[in-house]
């Protein structure tokens, strides 16, 4: 019971936090700015988690729980991601959404390995 407390409570965490980030304003009507920073913030943030946690042994068991699937499963976005570019293309910007289908994925996967590094360098 105990790990799903702890998952909720981080999902709670993350959620509110993704909801707080995503109502600043960008200025840009078109391209979903911050869902994809914040899915950028959440690939590094679990990558870094996974990296430390592989590097150190720290954290583990609830707390990584509570900060990978509650805090970083929370505040990542990635069915809001889906369901921005599904709207993308049914307006017909094609070119918005494959560019922004393509950065997200790439960028977010360079992300990861970039949080695993800098845990494994400050580790």
């Amino acid at each position: 019971m105990i790990p799903c407390l702890c998952v909720g409570a981080g999902g709670f965490a993350g959620a509110v936090l993704r909801y707080l980030l995503s109502g600043i304003p960008t200025g840009n009507s078109s391209f979903p700015v911050m869902t994809f920073i914040i899915n950028i913030l959440g690939a590094f943030g679990i990558g870094f988690l996974m990296g430390l946690s592989e590097k150190t042994g720290f954290p583990k068991g609830n707390l990584l729980l509570f900060l990978k699937v509650g805090v970083c499963g929370g505040f990542t976005t990635f069915s809001t991601y889906a369901l921005e570019l599904s709207g993308l293309f049914e307006e017909g910007k094609w070119v918005t959404g494959i560019a922004y289908a393509s950065l997200s994925v790439i960028i977010c996967l360079v992300a990861v390995y970039a949080g695993q590094a800098a845990a494994k360098a400050i580790s």
